[in-house]
């Protein structure tokens, strides 16, 4: 055994180690692709620092010559990873915004937001908030010209997958008299395979059959927040006592997409339905794939059943 190496003092397997020395060794989630022309899809790409205090950059993307003085709608996209691994230039992600952009005939700008555990919860909220404020402030002009020039920011849509969904979803809540739904309109909320949870089994069946899963992700939430409220916290338990209401998310359209296979299938069915018995006011949509697991899109981007998603995703965009 090597006496010299660090002893590992926490471990979020299989993903993440973290040493006693303070070294946080990811084993996953760690490839960039370099932005630029994709010659498959016609999409351009290009990373922007947005806030130079923190870091938080985004990767801005556009579709294949856009359309002169034709404004197009804009998705914000929160990228998944449980908080602690991943970013918006994971070639996985890449290829798939890529495929997203030219699907829908959008700009998107993927936000780059800080991990735990060097930035633990409530970062990525705040990073995510203030590249928001970032795209809003576009709309009077100045910034990034493919955002200020070729954005109608009366279309604007906050999408994730994953941890990416969560954040999507509590933006959704804040924005509501923030000043930003003042300068651009939310118009909806796709939630993909949505990362919430609780202390107490939400989707029992599920989390029967594979208790091993259930317990590698009850560890999860408590490595990225150190609230000391555990799975309980509102920001993961959105349906615990205390959470903000579903009635005041800022939007009017919400699309939902499970799998039949992920373990948190039955939670994005519970946020769904929830949603539509809140009280809010928009039109919600939920869309399941059969026989596929957890971000099954991000992991075979080129699949029949990942370009029907990215598909329903540019129809309710469009429509």
């Amino acid at each position: 055994m090597d006496s010299s190496k660090p002893k590992v003092i926490d471990e979020v397997f299989p993903y993440l180690r973290v040493y006693e020395d303070g070294t946080i060794e990811r084993l996953h989630g760690t490839e960039i692709a370099p932005a630029g022309f994709d010659p498959r899809t016609g999409v351009s790409s290009k990373d922007v620092v947005l806030i130079p205090e923190t870091g938080v950059s985004a990767r801005l993307y556009r579709p294949n010559l856009p359309p002169k003085n034709k404004k197009l709608p804009l998705v914000v996209y929160f990228h998944g990873g449980g908080f602690f691994i991943s970013s918006a230039g994971d070639p996985k992600y890449h290829q798939s915004m890529n495929n997203l952009v030219a699907t829908a005939d959008v700009i998107a700008v993927s936000v780059n937001y800080r991990l735990a555990p060097e930035h633990r919860l409530p970062a990525a909220y705040e990073d995510s908030w203030a590249a928001l404020q970032w795209v809003a402030s576009h709309s009077a002009g100045g910034g990034e010209a493919w955002v200020r020039d070729e954005v109608d920011f009366e279309r604007v849509f906050l999408v994730g997958d994953s941890a990416g969904a969560n954040i999507a979803h509590h933006l959704g809540l804040r924005i509501v008299g923030s000043g930003l739904d003042q300068r651009m309109n939310v118009v909806g909320i796709v939630s993909v395979h949505p990362y919430f949870w609780g202390e107490e089994g939400i989707g029992s069946e599920a989390m029967a059959k594979d208790p091993v899963r259930k317990a590698m992700v009850d560890k999860w939430w408590q490595f990225v927040c150190p609230s000391g409220r555990g799975n309980d916290d509102p920001l993961i338990n959105p349906f615990v006592d205390g959470a903000p209401r579903f009635k005041d998310l800022g939007c009017d359209r919400v699309l939902v997409c499970v799998a039949e296979r992920d373990i948190l299938r039955d939670i994005g069915k519970l946020y769904y339905e929830t949603l539509v018995k809140s009280g809010w006011g928009g039109r919600a949509e939920i869309m399941e794939t059969e026989g596929e697991d957890h971000v099954f899109h991000i992991f075979q981007v080129d699949s029949d059943k990942a370009q029907r998603l990215l598909t329903c995703v540019a129809s309710f965009i469009n429509h």
